[in-house]
């Protein structure tokens, strides 16, 4: 692969991304009403993404001995204490994040 091929791939790649950021204003305009479906795909599709990042993440947890799983479920309830408290998404997810890397390569190692 040439250098070229690659600034080329970036190219497009930025292209499509500020695309799609843009396409809502284009569309609809800055100040426009949105149609109802995209309106509710806005509002469902956050939680689907979080519960498909949830069974990604937890997909090989090992049940076989306790430092397969329990490291995985104090994180869970971490990052799920987090959210109630602060409701703040990077925060669970930063410290879910730091506790399970806590407890693996520290308590469970």
């Amino acid at each position: 692969m040439g250098e070229g091929y690659l600034w080329a791939a970036v190219a497009v790649m930025a292209l499509v991304t500020a695309l799609l950021r843009f396409l809502p204003f284009l569309l609809w305009g800055s100040g426009g009403e949105v149609p109802k479906p995209v309106a509710k795909l806005g509002r469902v599709l956050p939680c689907a993404i979080m519960g498909m990042l949830v069974v990604y993440c937890l997909k090989e947890v090992r049940l076989t001995d306790l430092s397969g799983w329990l490291p995985s479920l104090i994180a869970c309830a971490v990052v799920a204490g987090l959210h109630i408290w602060r409701r703040n998404t990077l925060l669970s997810i930063l410290g879910g994040t730091v506790c399970y890397m806590l407890l693996v390569q520290l308590v469970f190692s």
